[in-house]
């Protein structure tokens, strides 16, 4: 898929100048039942891959297959009844709950929208949901403002889950929140998965919270996808330079062993998507650029089952016969 967004100047003759990259080529599958993780700085694209696959966005160019179906072409009716599959965890909880409506109201509204059950069927599965997600079926008369933050995940989770959806696409589901609510908001998502066969698209900055949760993990720089592999792969064998120091960057609690890591940070700013650099994107930041990296765009090569990374100078010896699905 390809993404991009027009930028325009004048305020009387408004022209095009050029257009942000936020997703470039971008291509990878999610199975039944799989939970796949998205990592990547701020402005690397992956809350744009999520908002165009729920529909809050238009695909520049490329498919997006749901069963079958590539729902970035569906229009109206069809958008809407496609969407009951396929639902958005938003980052902040509390903006993204009415503050003018009661609980029962926000997490009924979606049966309403889709016109699903009486109103005595509806106000039955607004009290199932709440138990299922930890909160008192009393909360229904209550407002947003009334609950705590890891309260208010919890609240839109059930709202996310009202339509029983097939895919949940969450982004950055427990920034917002306190470490100690943390642990129990990502023990809930993986309770509610196996409960109902879920399949999620986890959409994050922090790798641990990624890899506690995601069997597979793709890694993302200024809107490209620069690596791919199983979980406990991505962090035992990383490829690329980047995704080694997304690792090192995650905080050690242990002294020593933090004070033993030996790798080169990653220096400096991520570079502008409307005109990002030629070559390998992350080269002006890379410790092991060469000449090459400016002049040819690396491939997806595979470094085993199901690993991928788009290098010149990966940190791992690819395998003789590459392959670039993943």
């Amino acid at each position: 898929m390809v993404k991009e967004f027009t930028v325009t100047a004048g305020a009387v003759l408004p022209h095009k100048i050029g257009s942000i990259k936020a997703v470039s080529d971008v291509s990878f599958s999610v199975g039944q039942g799989e939970t796949f993780g998205l990592v990547g700085e701020s402005g690397c694209g992956k809350t744009t891959i999520g908002r165009l696959i729920v529909g809050l966005e238009k695909t520049t160019s490329g498919e997006i297959e749901f069963d079958g179906t590539d729902i970035s072409k569906l229009r109206g009716a069809q958008l809407r009844r496609r969407r009951r599959d396929l639902q958005l965890m938003f980052q902040d909880p509390y903006a993204s709950l009415n503050p003018r409506m009661r609980v029962g109201s926000i997490i009924r509204e979606p049966l309403l929208v889709q016109k699903i059950g009486s109103k005595a069927e509806q106000q039955a599965r607004v009290q199932q949901l709440l138990q299922e997600v930890g909160l008192s079926p009393k909360s229904t008369d209550l407002y947003p403002h009334e609950f705590s933050g890891g309260q208010r995940q919890r609240i839109g989770l059930a709202r996310a889950l009202a339509l029983n959806p097939k895919l949940i696409v969450a982004d950055e589901p427990v920034s917002a929140l306190d470490v100690s609510i943390r642990s129990q908001i990502l023990n809930l998502m993986n309770s509610l998965q196996e409960r109902h066969g879920l399949t999620y698209l986890v959409i994050s900055h922090d790798l641990s919270v990624v890899k506690y949760l995601s069997d597979r993990i793709g890694v993302m720089y200024l809107g490209k996808l620069v690596e791919f592999a199983p979980s406990s792969v991505l962090y035992e064998r990383p490829a690329h330079p980047y995704t080694q120091g997304l690792i090192d960057a995650i905080p050690e609690p242990n002294p020593t062993r933090e004070r033993s890591k030996t790798a080169d940070p990653i220096r400096g700013e991520l570079p502008s998507a409307l005109h990002p650099p030629s070559g390998c994107r992350f080269r002006t930041r890379c410790p092991r650029a060469q000449e090459i990296c400016a002049a040819v765009e690396p491939p997806l090569v595979s470094f085993g089952p199901r690993h991928l990374a788009a290098c010149h100078f990966p940190l791992q010896t690819p395998e003789p016969a590459a392959a670039a699905t993943a």
